[in-house]
C-alpha cells in the first residue's frame, strides 16, 4: 500500500506519528483496521491515574486491610494470628534493642555472599554452553541434573564436607541462584537469531566480540527472568539454611520465636521476608528498564 503524499517523510530513526487528518490514516480508521485514538486515550488515562509503582502495592495493602478487619472483629484471635499492630510493636521493640538489625544484617550478608557468586557462575556457564558445543556437551547435562535434584537434599553432604557454620549455608544459596540463571539465560542465548552471528563473523568480529555485542544483549531478557526467579530461590534457601545451627539471621530469629511461641515475632519475620522479596522484584524491574531500553514489548492495556 502506498503512503499518503500528505504524510511527512521518515528519515533515520525518526518516530512515526499518526495524524487523523491524513487521508490514508482516516481510511484505515474508517475500515476498522486501526484505532488511532487508542494511544491518545491510553496516554490520557496514564496522566490521570496513580503511578504504576504505587498501583503495584494495591495487592499487599488489600491483604493488610483484610487482616486488620479480621483481627479487629475478633474473627482471628491473637492466639491464632496476631493483629498487625502487635506485629508492628514487636518490630519496633526488636529494632530499638538492636536485635532485629543484627539478624537482618547477617541474613543479607549471607544472601550477598552466596547470590553474587551464584549469578556469576550461572552467567558464565550459560554463555559457554550456549555458544560452544563442546562446553554444552559437558555443562548442560550436569546443570539439568543439578536442577532435577532438590538443593535441600544436598544439605547433609554439605554439612559433612564443610561443617555447620556459614560455608554450607552460603553454598546452598549459591546453588539455588546459579541454576535458574543458567537455565533461563541458556535458553535465551539459543534463541538469538543465528543470522546476526553469521553477519558478525562476516564483518570479522571475534568470539568475545560476538558474545559482548550480540549474545549478551540478545539474552538479557532471559537473564532478567532468571534473576527474578533466582532471587526468590535465594530467600527460600536462606530460610532453610538459617535453621541449621545458625547463630544469627532471620531464620534464627524465627526459630527462637517458635520455641517461645512468640506469634508476633514469627509473623514479623514472615513480613520481612515478603518485603525483601518485593524489593528484589522491584530491583529486577529497575534493571529491566535500564538494560532493555531497546526492547519495546507489550505492556498491557
Amino acid at each position: 500500500m502506498a503512503l499518503d503524499a500528505d504524510a511527512p517523510a521518515l528519515t533515520g530513526a525518526a518516530r512515526f506519528e499518526w495524524r487523523t487528518d491524513w487521508p490514508a490514516a482516516a481510511a484505515l480508521q474508517g475500515a476498522g483496521l486501526v484505532d488511532l485514538g487508542a494511544a491518545a486515550r491510553k496516554a490520557k488515562r496514564r496522566g490521570l491515574t496513580v503511578p504504576r509503582e504505587v498501583r503495584r502495592l494495591y495487592g499487599p495493602v488489600a491483604v493488610l486491610a483484610v487482616w486488620s478487619v479480621l483481627c479487629a472483629t475478633h474473627i482471628l484471635g491473637p492466639r491464632v494470628f496476631p493483629p498487625p499492630w502487635d506485629v508492628v510493636k514487636a518490630g519496633i521493640d526488636l529494632s530499638l534493642s538492636g536485635v532485629l538489625e543484627d539478624h537482618l544484617k547477617a541474613s543479607l550478608l549471607r544472601v550477598l555472599e552466596g547470590g553474587i557468586p551464584g549469578v556469576l557462575i550461572g552467567v558464565a556457564l550459560a554463555v559457554l554452553a550456549g555458544t560452544l558445543t563442546v562446553a554444552e556437551d559437558v555443562v548442560d547435562s550436569l546443570m539439568q541434573i543439578l536442577k532435577a535434584v532438590p538443593e535441600f537434599t544436598i544439605v547433609p553432604l554439605l554439612i559433612i564436607w564443610m561443617g555447620i557454620n556459614d560455608p554450607p549455608k552460603i553454598t546452598l544459596i549459591m546453588m539455588s541462584v546459579a541454576s535458574p540463571i543458567y537455565l533461563n539465560m541458556y535458553g535465551a542465548i539459543r534463541a538469538v537469531d543465528s543470522r546476526l552471528i553469521e553477519a558478525a563473523k562476516t564483518l570479522g568480529l571475534g568470539y568475545w566480540q560476538r558474545v559482548w555485542h550480540i549474545v549478551l544483549p540478545g539474552a538479557m531478557p532471559g537473564f532478567l527472568l532468571g534473576l527474578r526467579i533466582s532471587l526468590t530461590a535465594a530467600w527460600l534457601a536462606l530460610v532453610f539454611a538459617e535453621t541449621i545451627n545458625a547463630q544469627n539471621g532471620l531464620g534464627k530469629l524465627m526459630s527462637d520465636a517458635r520455641s517461645w511461641w512468640q506469634l508476633d515475632v514469627m509473623v514479623l519475620v514472615i513480613a520481612i521476608y515478603a518485603m525483601l522479596g518485593l524489593l528484589s522484584y522491584a530491583f529486577v524491574r529497575m534493571l529491566g528498564r535500564h538494560l532493555l531500553v531497546w526492547r519495546k514489548g507489550y505492556d498491557g492495556e
